[in-house]
């Protein structure tokens, strides 16, 4: 027995004997167990962040920027790796810009960013549209029959006028007829576009600006051109009819469907615009947090299909 005891003795180290530093790191665990919890949360809610930020930014006139801040950062490493001082220098007085330099090559993006963030539902709470969908494809359809070009743009959170600045006022109600006499070839409003904001044309014969990107199909015409860079200022849906051979294409987020049918645009407007919750009731607050998670994951969702699109 004494033996024994001995044995145990000599084998199991006392309090005393473990090292101060995993005394102090088993306390702090055991008082602080919840550190784990909020690493995985943090880590989590920043790689969503970085990896949201990065989609979004990817596929906008901005990204080359961001690859070229990149390379500026890794020669800021290897440059104080060398020690070389006057080029270090010279990178930090370039560094003292930087966020002013992203606010203002960044605006448009930072802008649009906001205002997705701004219409969730957890921060409004009429999420209805006006609109009659079925209008607007009744009238692309006669546009698409007639070969008649058209460009209208479907206004949401954004206000299009402060984009543009420009077309004519007139306040009337959306009807096929409408569009229809505004885009008639030897209508005074036919060049430009149309903006829609609920059931009403706000303005006519408006011009949009067009796109920066280089990466664009050369062979697409201005309306194409100029719906692209409308939909990377604003989050507008803007309806194109082809001149030419009477396509019908939609762009939002500054990505271009080219060719659809009645069918899918209705489709898409019916997802875009239109809400689950009845007019009559206004949905809670756990509701509207619910949707909110669920346009979040749809916002994501729509940025990677869009970034499988165009790499097919």
């Amino acid at each position: 027995m004494e033996g024994i005891q001995f044995i145990l003795a000599t084998e199991i180290p006392k309090v005393s004997d473990i090292p101060e530093w995993i005394n102090a790191l088993w306390t702090w665990v055991l008082t602080d167990w919840l550190w784990i919890l909020r690493a995985f949360v943090e880590i989590g809610a920043l790689a969503i962040v970085l990896f949201y930020i990065f989609t979004y930014l990817q596929r906008s006139r901005g990204w080359p920027v961001v690859l070229g801040f990149l390379l500026v950062i890794a020669g800021t490493f290897f440059i104080a790796i060398l020690k070389l001082e006057v080029l270090s220098w010279l990178l930090q007085q370039v560094f003292l810009f930087t966020t002013v330099a992203i606010l203002i090559i960044f605006q448009p993006e930072l802008r649009r960013l906001l205002a997705e963030l701004g219409n969730l539902p957890l921060f409004t709470t009429d999420g209805s549209s006006q609109l009659d969908i079925d209008v607007i494809v009744q009238a692309t359809d006669r546009l698409s029959r007639k070969k008649v070009g058209g460009i209208m743009a479907i206004e949401q959170s954004v206000d299009i006028h402060q984009e543009t600045q420009s077309g004519v006022l007139i306040d009337s109600v959306v009807t096929p007829e409408m569009l229809e006499s505004i885009f008639f070839p030897n209508s005074t409003l036919h060049d430009g576009g149309v903006v829609i904001h609920g059931d009403r044309i706000m303005y006519a014969s408006v011009i949009f600006p067009l796109t920066r990107r280089i990466d664009v199909n050369h062979t697409l015409g201005t309306r194409h051109r100029a719906a692209i860079g409308l939909s990377e200022e604003t989050d507008a849906i803007v309806i194109i009819v082809s001149e030419e051979t009477g396509d019908i294409s939609y762009c939002f987020d500054g990505t271009l469907h080219s060719r659809v049918s009645t069918a899918r645009l209705k489709e898409f407007l019916s997802e875009k615009l239109l809400t689950e919750s009845s007019p009559e009731e206004e949905p809670g607050a756990f509701a509207r947090l619910r949707a909110t998670l669920r346009d979040l994951a749809e916002i994501i969702n729509s940025r990677l299909r869009a970034k499988e699109e165009k790499g097919n």
